[in-house]
């Protein structure tokens, strides 16, 4: 039976030059590839060493991106090994089979956002009228299921971060801070969904994942094995949880770090 390996992309696999970490002397500092460009630019990197271990662990394992990431920001990223067979995208509104959206699996999900939550439309107009100027640089939608906010990460009032959060909880969605960016995402729309799918096609009987911010814990707890990075939201608030292991690792390190542990995991399970 195939083991399965679901794993966030941004601050788990690959790494913005902000996110990197290097806190090391120069001279230590591993050797970097890059793995995205956005407008000519190098955007997204990981260590050559985590590199390798991702060509090896593609080998071994279904290995599935589970990202937050749009469908077209996801195809800008150009990850070394076997092109994976699914992608999960969206946070799991896009499931991705052979790089071609799975019709189906989509209409399913928009039929329980339907069902279970407010509308978008509700959640833009709020952001809309509460979001300051001050602060806020720009207001998106992502694949018309959820949207997030760019903002000036410093001057981001924690208070209105927890209002916005206690008010979209009663409409069933959930609020999430990453990097410089505010997501406003559907309760229902999750990646632990999509990959529970992908597991089903595939007869995976063993599932590993990872991943550092609040949109990941769903992922982590739905996994028979899990691991959170040192940095991230779930590292700052202390998120801990049965079969997740804290790793002490932070910035690209953590990347290579979590790699090692899915291959050392797939290799054990392996008959």
């Amino acid at each position: 039976m195939p083991v399965l390996v679901a794993s966030d992309l941004d601050r788990t696999l690959i790494y913005s030059s902000a996110a990197l970490a290097l806190t090391m002397p120069d001279a230590r500092a591993p050797r970097l590839l890059c793995v995205e460009v956005h407008e000519s630019r190098p955007l997204s990197y990981m260590t050559e060493t985590a590199a390798r271990l991702l060509t090896d662990l593609g080998d071994a394992a279904v290995f599935v991106p589970t990202t937050t990431r749009t469908r077209k920001q996801y195809q800008r990223v150009n990850l070394p090994g076997p092109q994976p067979a699914f992608a999960i995208c969206a946070n799991g509104g896009h499931l991705l089979v052979d790089g071609v959206t799975d019709r189906d699996w989509h209409a399913r999900v928009l039929a329980r956002l339907a069902d279970e939550c407010a509308p978008l439309a509700e959640v833009q107009e709020h952001l809309a009228r509460t979001a300051d100027p001050v602060w806020l640089r720009k207001q998106r939608v992502a694949e018309d299921l959820f949207a997030y906010l760019v903002v000036e990460r410093e001057l981001l009032p924690p208070d209105w971060v927890k209002e916005l959060a206690a008010w979209a909880e009663s409409r069933g969605w959930t609020v999430s801070v990453q990097g410089r960016k505010l997501y406003a995402v559907p309760e229902p729309l999750t990646k632990s969904a999509a990959v529970h799918e992908v597991a089903r096609r595939t007869g995976a009987d063993l599932t590993l994942a990872a991943g550092d911010s609040l949109l990941d814990a769903d992922l982590l707890l739905a996994a028979d094995r899990g691991w959170r990075p040192g940095h991230g939201e779930l590292a700052d608030t202390g998120w801990l949880a049965p079969r997740i292991s804290a790793l002490p690792e932070r910035g690209v390190l953590a990347g290579e770090r979590v790699l090692r542990e899915f291959l050392n995991a797939t290799r054990t399970a392996a008959p």
